[in-house]
């Protein structure tokens, strides 16, 4: 059974810094074929990519997000984690960290497996 739980959100002024964790279970990192990826969604809108690792551990990124956010994994932890800097007012959304078995999916709905979602709010 897979699982995923996300930590480390939480409330900062514009410009700051915080590293989101995504910890995982029912499957591991080091010999699993995995796309792991982290989403976020704001009020009132849909939920969008923010970045992605594959299993090969090249990554991609939002271009709203590009130079700010770093996406990295620990296969020895089997955790996932966004480092956030730079953190605007419009980063503020509820992040949630999502995986899924072979490639990358391209569309939100394919993604099979979802965390809870950790809480990021950054003031101006």
């Amino acid at each position: 059974q897979v699982r995923l739980v996300e930590s480390g959100g939480g409330s900062v002024q514009a410009g700051g810094s915080l590293r989101l964790s995504c910890a995982a279970s029912g499957f591991t990192f080091t010999y699993s074929r995995y796309c792991m990826g982290w989403f976020r969604q704001a009020p009132g809108k849909e939920r969008e990519g923010v970045a992605i690792i594959r299993s090969d551990g090249s990554t991609s990124s939002a271009d709203a997000v590009k130079g700010r956010f770093t996406i990295s994994k620990d296969t020895s932890k089997n955790t996932l984690y966004l480092q956030m800097n730079s953190l605007k007012p419009e980063d503020t959304a509820m992040y949630y960290c999502a995986t899924q078995a072979g490639l990358c999916p391209r569309s939100v709905v394919d993604w099979g497996y979802w965390g809870q979602g950790t809480q990021v709010t950054v003031s101006s």
